[in-house]
């Protein structure tokens, strides 16, 4: 186990909708304030989408997310992390737009295409909010999330140029193999920082034997390498916790899961890095500060980003 663990607060994400949880936040404003309480909370990393503040839509507007980033960046120096994965649908040249737009220190890159379905979760809502959110989670059922090996190895050379270190969306066990690729072929260099994405329809399944086998099998092809574990629902901390037990990361927040427990709505993204901290103290381990985060992660630090 490590002595300090880098705690990351996914804040609102493109999968769950304004039907599902009145907690959910959407509004750029909501955005920055439940990152910054996540910092408070101990988490060292946040990781940013932005939503139409009239609708809750996952959207593409760089100005919202430079809306949102600012408005944390002015309160906090917690590393700021903005997805490459928008919503479902979006271009490649949208998706990127953020990188090189603001040159972020952190940046999530999807090593790999995925059947991402969210289809299932329809079924349980008689009652919508909004129109979109039966239409969009319905979509999933025949889509298909692209990243081909062109768009890939184009990423690489935009989050290069910016001086942005890549956060590697691990769906499932290929996508470590197209990991081991890009650098075999010198488009992003060694170390590299790996996140395990659990429990989504499409890809790997929420397992302590699928955990150790994406680490052992990781280990075999890249060998030196940061890693954390994020898991949708109820996965969530029992994945999260193994992760810490073998030297990994954590990753938690309203984008992964809106509850805290069983039947439990998790009413913030600090409530839910306030438990994995207590876990991680349990355990052993304290929550990195963001400036210990930086250094574990290889990160340019907050004064090189552009916004």
């Amino acid at each position: 186990m490590k002595e300090r663990a880098v705690i990351t607060a996914a804040i609102t994400g493109g999968i769950y909708t304004p039907s599902m949880s009145e907690y959910l936040p959407i509004t750029p404003k909501q955005i920055a304030d439940e990152a910054v309480r996540a910092h408070e909370a101990g988490a060292a990393v946040c990781h940013v989408h932005a939503r139409n503040p009239e609708t809750g839509m996952p959207v593409p507007d760089v100005n919202l997310i430079k809306e949102i980033i600012t408005d944390i960046k002015s309160r906090c120096n917690i590393v700021i992390g903005i997805t490459t994965g928008g919503g479902l649908g979006m271009t490649a040249e949208q998706r990127v737009a953020p990188v090189t737009l603001f040159e972020p220190e952190l940046a999530s890159f999807n090593a790999g295409s995925i059947n991402f379905g969210l289809f299932p979760l329809v079924s349980r809502y008689t009652e919508w909010k909004f129109e979109w959110e039966k239409a969009y989670l319905g979509m999933t059922e025949d889509i298909i999330f692209p990243n081909t090996f062109k768009t890939m190895r184009e990423f690489c050379a935009f989050f290069v140029e910016n001086g942005t270190k890549p956060e590697f969306e691990i769906f499932d066990s290929g996508m470590v193999n197209n990991v081991a690729y890009l650098i075999e072929k010198g488009y992003v260099k060694s170390p590299v920082y790996m996140q395990f994405v659990m429990g989504v329809l499409g890809g790997i399944t929420p397992s302590s034997e699928n955990l150790l086998f994406l680490v052992s099998y990781a280990k075999k092809l890249i060998g030196d390498f940061e890693f954390s574990v994020c898991a949708a629902g109820r996965a969530q901390f029992p994945m999260c916790t193994q992760s810490l037990l073998i030297g990994g990361n954590a990753r938690v927040g309203l984008e992964d899961n809106l509850y805290l427990g069983k039947r439990q709505f998790a009413k913030s993204n600090a409530e839910q890095v306030t438990k994995i901290v207590r876990i991680a103290r349990e355990l052993g381990i304290e929550p990195a500060s963001s400036e210990e985060a930086r250094k574990i992660l290889g990160t340019k630090g907050i004064d090189k980003v552009n916004f």
